[in-house]
């Protein structure tokens, strides 16, 4: 197992990539861009004026007679070398001046009027500024030969720095405020367009929360979902599809074999009636109970699933009264005295009679069975509609309170029964709305309470 996560954003995910995308093509479009100046000579080609101005400015001097002269200099050597085209103009306040190159007319006496101006740049209308006819730069500075005024409008190379310098200022002032303008875009664009186009994924999901155990034929909506989650759709759609027909087979399968169990249940019963009396018909008969119990709950699971709105008003006090009278000879035959007393004559809810006698019967039945074979088996009907039975046998550990309700489950392992008839209450109190607790009975024992929601209640 690895330390990275399984999960990830989308939105952040996406986000990021078109950010990514995005820099990326700007950062070429620039590359071109800049590719492009250089090639056209935009580039290559810089005005360094103030380049010039800065080697006349250090080879300045006087003459004996006080004139304006330039040293030799290394780097002037190499200025005018460098530079065929080179010219520049230099005045003094005196009105002396020196000139290198061939002056331009236009600015040969420009200076005479600008002799308060600090620097300035002389230019030409856009569609006449050609090579031909370059810009000049003036600037008014220091030298060992006093304060001048140097004028200048050479072209050359512009230094690797200075390049760099340009290429940084395209990038910054092209490319940067377009990616921080799409980055903002997207961070607030691709959430909105991920969660529109998403919408329809959101609600499958809120269905697909909303499918249990017991819902047959549920299936994932495909409205509205992005064509790349759609197969996903489909097969979770297939699955459940096969989910279902695997159910159904199984219910027929549990149908099937409790229905075939009840005709040899019923003649083995027969032939068990016709034994002399005495323990061991007794305990025949009982094992016999048993399995018919067994086939009848076998045939309630299947029975479950119809137990379904709408419902009709029942009243539980005389299902408890029905049930009594079917179950007093089995729990007198096991020893036991069976009382039954009502809050009221008639209490009623909103249900399916026929399960919810399967329920009270699973009950009385489960107490018969576990109460020990002594004592008395009480069924209080209450207010405002619950069912209470008790016994006084050994009673549930609390530990094993919420286990007893799961199918197949026994306190022992040697307890004879199906393990099915409690898990059938808490599932037909569940179809009801209602709820099956246990809890210490009045006098020992467990008292079961089936807990239903009363008719009055219902809407």
């Amino acid at each position: 197992m690895t330390g990275r996560s399984e999960h990830y954003c989308l939105r952040s995910r996406l986000s990021w990539r078109l950010i990514s995308l995005q820099a990326a093509l700007l950062v070429t479009l620039v590359i071109i861009l800049i590719g492009a100046l250089w090639a056209s000579g935009f580039l290559l080609v810089e005005r360094d004026e103030d380049h010039v101005i800065d080697i006349v400015q250090r080879s300045l001097a006087r003459d004996a007679d006080g004139s304006l002269m330039l040293r030799p200099t290394t780097e002037l050597k190499q200025l005018r070398d460098g530079t065929p085209d080179l010219w520049f103009l230099v005045r003094d306040k005196e009105g002396r001046s020196l000139s290198e190159g061939k002056v331009p007319v236009e600015f040969s006496r420009i200076g005479d009027a600008l002799d308060h101006i600090g620097q300035a740049r002389l230019g030409w209308r856009f569609l006449e500024d050609d090579a031909r006819k370059p810009p000049a730069r003036l600037k008014r500075v220091n030298s060992a030969a006093g304060d001048v005024q140097i004028l200048t409008a050479t072209q050359g190379k512009m230094s690797s720095g200075k390049t760099v310098l340009a290429t940084s200022l395209a990038f910054l002032g092209i490319a940067l405020p377009g990616l921080l303008l799409m980055a903002t875009a997207t961070f607030i664009a691709t959430p909105l367009v991920v969660l529109r186009a998403f919408a329809g994924l959101d609600m499958a999901a809120a269905q697909a929360r909303q499918i249990d155990t017991h819902q047959r034929g549920a299936r994932l909506s495909a409205h509205d979902i992005p064509l790349e989650v759609v197969p996903l759709v489909t097969a979770i759609n297939d699955a459940l599809a096969r989910l279902d027909e695997g159910y159904q087979r199984h219910q027929r399968f549990v149908a099937d074999a409790a229905h075939e169990l009840r005709t040899p249940i019923a003649i083995l019963n027969t032939r068990l009636e016709s034994l002399p009396a005495g323990p061991d018909k007794t305990r025949l008969l009982e094992d016999t109970a048993r399995l018919s119990t067994l086939a009848e709950q076998l045939l309630d699971i299947q029975r479950l699933d119809q137990c379904r709105h709408p419902f009709s008003r029942v009243d539980i006090a005389a299902i408890a009264q029905g049930v009594v009278a079917d179950l007093a000879p089995l729990a007198i035959a096991g020893g036991y005295e069976l009382a039954l007393d009502t809050a009221a004559e008639c209490v009623e809810v909103i249900g399916d009679r026929s399960a919810l006698e399967r329920a009270l019967t699973n009950l009385v039945q489960n107490a018969i069975q576990h109460g020990g074979r002594r004592g008395t088996i009480s069924i209080h009907v209450g207010l405002p509609a619950t069912i209470d039975v008790s016994d006084e046998g050994d009673g549930i550990p609390p530990e094993q309170r919420t286990l007893i309700f799961e199918p197949f489950y026994r306190l022992t392992p040697l307890d004879r029964g199906a393990g099915l008839g409690l898990n059938m209450v808490r599932e037909i109190a569940r179809v009801h709305g209602g709820h099956v607790s246990v809890f210490d009975g009045p006098n020992g024992g467990a008292c079961f309470r089936l807990a239903l929601p009363p008719a009055s209640s219902v809407k």
